[in-house]
């Protein structure tokens, strides 16, 4: 692997450890988590710090800096669609006392880039501080697998007894959801929480995003109103974007 190559993979790996459970570090635990040297993780944390994705918070602790927000802001500001779906799920949030998030696809993972609980009545659900979502058993991975035509990731982890991990049962879910518009998932991460994800589209169709809500799954019942309210605001947003479907 060419040097350069290696030194931006071993930076991406030290800021991807900075996450909501765990916002600081210290060049000891870094060294000891990614098994190496710790002079070499310390010309990391130099380096990055250096050029203000890094900061020094004392003590040998390192935490995120400025200009990722800069690179943040950037990359939101990039998409049309962003602030019109957030908007749409912060009110989402807000109108179902629920989790609500807007989650896209990347490659084969489901990353989920805004979430909001303004609002929420009920209990914590599984994965709701989670970046990178497992897509075969969540609604938005589902939905977006599905309109996308891929098949299963491998390997499909089966969280629980409900997780779906067979070839031939993906292909009958991938068709219902593809003729429903909208995916649901039932205990298929963690007992206890379920989801519901409907397509954001642009112009033309195009899928751009999922738009859900995570909730316990006892809460289920109320599936037809709350896919109502989804598909309404995913429509809202669509009709914004010039989809007129």
């Amino acid at each position: 692997m060419p040097r350069t190559h290696a030194t931006v993979e071993a930076a991406v790996r030290v800021l991807e450890l900075f996450d909501a459970d765990r916002t600081e570090w210290t060049l000891s635990d870094l060294a000891r988590h990614l098994n190496q040297p710790t002079s070499t993780v310390h010309e990391q944390l130099q380096t990055l710090a250096g050029v203000g994705l890094l900061v020094r918070l004392g003590r040998g602790r390192y935490g995120l800096g400025w200009r990722l927000l800069k690179l943040s802001s950037a990359l939101y500001g990039s998409l049309p669609w962003y602030a019109p779906a957030h908007d749409a799920m912060e009110r989402l949030a807000r109108g179902t006392h629920l989790l609500a998030f807007l989650c896209v696809l990347h490659d084969d993972s489901v990353l989920c880039v805004a979430r909001s609980v303004q609002g929420r009545d009920g209990p914590p659900v599984a994965g709701e501080l989670d970046f990178e979502l497992p897509a075969h058993a969540t609604a938005s991975g589902k939905l977006l697998l599905a309109l996308a035509g891929q098949a299963l990731p491998h390997p499909t982890a089966a969280f629980t007894p409900q997780t779906l991990t067979g070839a031939a049962a993906w292909n009958a879910e991938s068709r219902s959801i593809r003729a429903q518009g909208h995916a649901l998932s039932r205990d298929e991460w963690a007992p206890g929480t379920s989801g519901l994800a409907v397509p954001v589209r642009g112009e033309g169709g195009a899928v751009l995003a999922a738009l859900g809500l995570s909730l316990p799954t006892a809460r289920l019942h109320a599936a037809e109103t709350l896919l109502r309210k989804l598909k309404d605001a995913a429509a809202e947003v669509g009709w914004t974007l010039g989809h007129r479907g």
